[in-house]
């Protein structure tokens, strides 16, 4: 089980390493070609680079919490409150990260900047968001009733 949640961890910390390498090179320099390209929308640049930029933080702390709930995984404690609260924090953070890209889009439409591809990336990320939040739901659901299940063999015996 070991090697198991040792290559999930080393998976989610090459997933943050990628992300936040994406967010340092990538993401400034796409906001100034698009500046460039379209000056009708360069005064666009500093508010979409700050509503990315506001999303990552939520999206950092739900892979922090992912790495926690991996290690309660591998100490093998894995019906544990903590485990319930990890879960709890990755489904809020999912929530946070879609809402700020619906409010994202939604300000993109008012100023009428929202290109198809814009689009689509943007409903990619609110649909994964809402998929990783309902399944942290889930399984926070299902932990939280094996936690009672257990404290009511516990008292029984």
């Amino acid at each position: 089980m070991k090697w198991k949640t040792t290559f999930l961890k080393t998976a989610v910390f090459f997933i943050g390493i990628i992300v936040l390498a994406l967010c340092i090179f990538l993401v400034p320099w796409m906001a100034e070609e698009t500046a460039k390209a379209f000056p009708k929308y360069a005064y666009l640049k500093w508010p979409v680079l700050l509503g990315v930029y506001l999303t990552m933080i939520p999206f950092f702390l739900a892979l922090y919490q992912s790495v926690k709930l991996l290690s309660y995984i591998e100490k093998k404690i894995p019906f544990t409150k903590r485990t319930v609260i990890a879960l709890r924090n990755i489904k809020y953070y999912g929530i946070v990260i879609m809402a700020c890209d619906v409010l994202g889009l939604l300000f993109l439409f008012s100023q009428d900047a929202v290109q198809p591809g814009v689009f689509l990336l943007g409903f990619a990320i609110i649909f994964g968001s809402i998929m990783i939040s309902v399944f942290a739901a889930i399984l926070q659901e299902l932990i939280r009733s094996a936690l009672a299940l257990k404290e009511e063999n516990d008292l029984t015996i």
